[in-house]
């Protein structure tokens, strides 16, 4: 049982009936296998059919058969009383689709009920966006030995520019600004960074090559600023650091393995905060290049692809950051706003 003793997806998994319990398993193994999805979409996929199966069980359905669209528009329905977030709500009818779609191909269904399942529309918010002037502020934090983060070996929380720093510490601080330069200038999501290899860097072109989502490959490119920061993490920061468990990982923590995600968001909060910025994360890093981009007349599509972007409207959010802040901006300064 889950905590406050309604049960979780195990549990309820383990009470559906042996048929339904064997096509959840084989769904998520297409899942994984074919679809190549993260280990993380596929316990969200999981969750939600063995979900929508324990209702259809409850509604009568003694067999996958007998799942039905009433049955899918039913959960959804009960879904909606508890609260549920309408992005959740969306991710939810997307996983019963997809579930639906898989069955009828693998013989289960009789037809795919899921394709007339409606999705509830999200409401998108508009993502946190620094400042072009914000963002440099940021990228400069490391070169002023700023505050400790968990991974940070700086002891002092706001030392004099000029103190003297060791090996350990510079090497961290080093990483700390290669961080910071390769997600504001190439926009790609934290994991995509953390799992970049040195391999993965071609110096000549000034690009790097990323995995991302649905194990899809892209390569992006890269300015000065980060060209130096890489340059000098090479030389002079990751030897410092490096040990047997390191392999060809380009970004490492201080005990010299991958640096993980998790570790990486707090070095990004922990200088956003020191410079005296809004709540920033990695993702807020990715906004802020696409949008700066935009704004700076760089291509819908060509920014769709640098951010990995499987569909255009992914991309089409930033323009409306950017006509967002052009509408404030007119509001502040024509006389007839």
């Amino acid at each position: 049982m889950s905590s406050g003793g309604r049960p979780g997806t195990r549990d309820l998994h383990q009470g559906l009936p042996p048929a339904m319990r064997e096509a959840v398993d084989d769904f998520a193994d297409h899942l994984a296998r074919v679809r190549n999805r993260s280990a993380h979409t596929v316990r969200a996929y999981v969750g939600d059919v063995v979900s929508l199966l324990d209702h259809g069980t409850r509604m009568g359905c003694a067999d996958l058969s007998e799942l039905d669209l009433t049955v899918l528009r039913s959960w959804l329905a009960r879904q909606r009383t508890t609260g549920i977030a309408r992005t959740s709500l969306a991710r939810r009818a997307a996983s019963a689709r997809t579930f639906s779609a898989w069955a009828h191909r693998a013989g289960l269904l009789g037809s795919d009920v899921g394709a007339a399942l409606a999705s509830p529309k999200a409401h998108r918010e508009l993502p946190s966006v620094l400042r072009a002037d914000q963002a440099a502020a940021l990228m400069a934090m490391p070169d002023r030995h700023v505050p400790p983060t968990p991974d940070t070996t700086v002891p002092e929380a706001d030392p004099a520019p000029d103190r003297p720093v060791g090996p350990a510490e510079e090497a961290v601080l080093l990483r700390d600004r290669l961080l910071l330069e390769l997600l504001y200038a190439t926009g790609v999501r934290i994991s995509e960074a953390c799992g970049v290899n040195i391999a993965d860097v071609d110096h000549a072109r000034r690009v790097i090559r990323v995995l991302g989502k649905g194990g899809r490959e892209r390569t992006v490119p890269y300015g000065v600023p980060a060209q130096r920061a890489l340059d000098e993490w090479l030389t002079r920061g990751r030897p410092a650091v490096a040990g047997p468990g390191s392999g060809g990982a380009l970004l490492l923590g201080a005990r010299g393995g991958r640096l993980n995600p998790t570790t990486a968001r707090r070095i990004v909060a922990g200088y956003a905060e020191a410079a005296g910025l809004p709540r920033t994360t990695p993702h807020a890093l990715r906004h802020s290049a696409a949008t700066h981009l935009l704004e700076g007349g760089a291509d819908l599509r060509a920014v769709q692809e640098l951010l990995g972007h499987s569909s255009l409207a992914s991309t089409q959010i930033y323009t409306h950051v950017s006509v967002e802040r052009l509408r404030a901006a007119y509001r502040q300064a024509h006389p007839r706003a």
